[in-house]
């Protein structure tokens, strides 16, 4: 285990491990399929839009497209997935599925979010390093009420997780070193990059992000830094008051 008063600033993960990006974007689907596939289950429809997201992410990684905000790839991806199901979007006004896109933008916080942030808060500097841009996190920390000292992630650097520069480059705005940053992620994938970058890592597992059957990222796949079973007992193994 690290030692947790090296630490100077802790960055999160977002979608996943701080809120339900499934259960959200199911819910806020569920009004738009009614009106135009009512017999499309909500929550496939969240999987299959999710389903496309690492993939649009990886032709900026790589290099093929240059950098855009997640809203323009969610929307992509969200045509590509509505014309799979072949849903006919020249009927559906373009407000509706602007405002369906949005719906990564009002996510609910697992029940243990907001408290253990709280917590965390008091002792380190707390930011999310997500894949989302700075309005999208923004607009889910105002409706959830997460209480970030900053938001970092994507579009402040330029680049999108798993690559390098997304944790190096958040490294170099906090000041610090690599090593007085903790990466706290549900993804075993997230936190092998970070640790490459040499960020502490912390894992807390989500075991029904990607709903009751899921199989992947159930336990710590290395031996990280801290193991917590949610964002409280992270913040008891830290040191943080209740």
């Amino acid at each position: 285990m690290a030692n947790g008063t090296d630490i100077q600033a802790l960055l999160f993960d977002v979608f996943g491990t701080v809120v339900d990006w499934r259960g959200g974007v199911a819910r806020e689907a569920r009004s738009f399929l009614d009106r135009y596939a009512p017999q499309l289950d909500a929550y496939e429809f969240a999987d299959a839009w999710r389903s496309k997201y690492g993939p649009s992410m990886e032709e900026v990684r790589s290099g093929r497209r240059p950098f855009v905000r997640l809203d323009v790839l969610h929307y992509e991806n969200l045509s590509q997935v509505l014309q799979e199901y072949r849903i006919d979007t020249a009927a559906i006004p373009q407000q509706e599925l602007d405002a369906l896109n949005l719906a990564w933008h009002r996510l609910d916080p697992w029940p243990d979010s907001v408290q253990g942030l709280g917590r965390l808060k008091q002792r380190f500097m707390i930011a999310p390093m997500s894949n989302g841009h700075i309005r999208l996190m923004m607009d889910i920390a105002k409706r959830a009420g997460l209480p970030w000292d900053a938001i970092l992630g994507s579009e402040v650097v330029r680049a999108y997780k798993p690559a390098p520069q997304a944790y190096l480059g958040a490294v170099e705005v906090l000041g610090l070193q690599p090593d007085q940053i903790c990466m706290v992620a549900a993804h075993n994938g997230d936190l092998a990059a970070a640790r490459r970058c040499g960020l502490k890592t912390a894992f807390i597992p989500r075991p029904t992000e990607h709903g009751p059957t899921q199989t992947s990222n159930l336990r710590a796949e290395q031996d990280w830094d801290y193991v917590a079973r949610d964002m409280n007992d992270l913040a008891s193994q830290l040191g943080c008051p209740a």
